[in-house]
Formats: structure tokens, C-alpha cells, sequence
């Protein structure tokens, strides 16, 4: 299994982020994608990858929530270090409307700039959407054939949205521990898609999936996500971590 969207270098992990790899580890999990937060956050990954070269692997990028009056000014510091080395990915980068809108236009602007640089570095995306699902498919109609690709991180859309999404070419879900929630919709969505376009995920240290629900999440509960998918699709837990395994590979250039 691949977690495709862990944030495991943050404070919440201090006093045992070893035993939460080693957990990882003994769980399945081949190779842990970091999406980064904000220029902040970017020392603590590097510095968690750089323990774990070749298991933990950092993107880059400006998560909208962080995006501020600032708007565009904000990103030298993304340019730079797309400069400077070889990413896994951009991200986490999107849209997200759920709690303040105030710079609806910013997160637009800094989106698409992200993207731009995407494609310019040949690099997958790492997108989140919150309330702002119709939004982030009209960005991206605007790079069609331009080889974007990447994951749509912690879906919850509805089956026109997963169309949409597969219909854009290149793009995966990302399912999470929210999916086994009792009020979750996704369940009746993905039962209409095809398992070849999800990827796991754990969000960590969010979303903690059924039987951890309101508890810190860590990489190695993406075992609970695969087995619900098992569940939810008929088939063994083993399909379900090769197959997704092997989008994940395909999506990140991992061996």
C-alpha cells in the first residue's frame, strides 16, 4: 500500500513519529507522500524525508487555507524550491471555500500558478477541494491536454464529480478514513466507479478511519480504508492494496 497524502512531520507526531513509521511499515505502507502546508511546514518535512530517503517523500506547494491577502506575492518561496530539486508532486494545492471566502480570487491566482509550474516541471498535483468542487473543475478545463494529472485528495463529491474528475484523463481519487464514517455518501459514489480510479490516503493526523474515529490518524490505518474498500467492492483486501499500489505508482513515478 501507498498513504498518497500524509502529514506526519507535524507536532502531533514529536513524541513517537519512529514508532509511527515503524507502524507504517509493519502495516504494509511501501512509500508516504507529504504534501506540504506553507513555508513553515516545509523544514519539518524535508526533514522527515531526509530520515527516511526513498519512504517518505515530499511535495511542494501552498494549501489554499494558508493563501492570504497576500495572493501571488506568497509563492517566490514554491518557485524557489522548484527550482532548487526534484519534488514528488505539487501540492497540497486547490480551493477551499468552507470557511472563509474572503480571498476567493487569491486562491484562484495562486491555483493556477501552481498548476502552471505542474506542468512546466512535469510534476503531478496533490488537489484539495472544499466546498468549492465546481470551482476546481473550471480551473482545470482551462489546462486540458497540458498533462496534469495528480490526485483529488479526501474526495467526497458526488458521481458527476468522480466523472468529471476521470473524464479530465490522469487523475485519481484519493479515499480516506472518512469514506467508513456511518453519514458518508461516498460509499454509494464509488460503488459506480471502478476501484482502478482510487488511490488510499490517510490525511494523518485527520480522519482518523472506523475503529480510530476521533483519534489521532497515522499511516498505518490505511489498512482500515483498503479492508472497507474490500467490503464495498467484493473482493479480497489484497486486490484493493494492489491495485491501488499500483495507481499510486503510476501517478507518482514511484518504483
Amino acid at each position: 500500500m501507498i498513504d498518497t497524502h500524509s502529514h506526519i512531520y507535524l507536532e502531533e507526531f514529536d513524541a513517537d513519529r519512529a514508532d509511527v513509521v515503524r507502524r507504517a511499515r509493519e502495516a504494509g505502507i511501501e512509500h508516504i507522500v507529504l504534501p506540504n502546508v506553507d513555508a513553515g511546514s516545509v523544514p519539518r518535512m524535508l526533514a522527515l524525508e531526509a530520515e527516511y530517503p526513498g519512504y517518505c517523500h515530499a511535495a511542494i506547494g501552498l494549501h489554499p487555507t494558508s493563501v492570504n491577502q497576500a495572493g501571488m506575492e506568497e509563492l517566490g518561496w514554491v518557485h524557489a524550491a522548484l527550482e532548487r530539486r526534484k519534488w514528488i508532486a505539487v501540492g497540497e494545492i486547490g480551493l477551499d471555500f468552507y470557511w472563509d471566502q474572503s480571498f476567493r480570487r487569491e486562491q484562484e491566482q495562486v491555483f493556477r500558478q501552481q498548476i502552471e509550474w505542474a506542468i512546466e516541471y512535469d510534476l503531478p498535483v496533490i488537489i484539495h477541494t472544499r466546498s468549492s468542487m465546481r470551482e476546481t473543475l473550471s480551473v482545470l478545463s482551462d489546462y486540458r491536454g497540458e498533462h496534469v494529472r495528480g490526485v483529488f485528495h479526501c474526495f467526497s463529491g458526488t458521481l458527476e464529480d468522480a466523472e468529471s474528475i476521470i473524464g479530465y484523463g490522469g487523475f485519481k481519487l484519493g479515499i480516506g478514513g472518512a469514506i467508513t464514517f456511518k453519514n458518508s455518501k461516498t460509499p454509494c459514489v464509488l460503488r459506480q466507479i471502478a476501484l482502478e480510479h482510487l488511490v488510499l490516503e490517510t490525511d494523518a493526523p485527520y480522519l482518523a478511519p472506523v475503529p480510530f474515529r476521533g483519534k489521532r490518524n497515522e499511516s498505518a490505518y490505511a489498512y482500515y480504508t483498503a479492508l472497507f474498500l474490500s467490503e464495498l467492492y467484493g473482493c479480497a483486501v489484497s486486490e484493493v492494496q494492489t491495485i491501488t499500489t499500483r495507481s499510486a505508482k503510476e501517478i507518482f513515478a514511484l518504483d
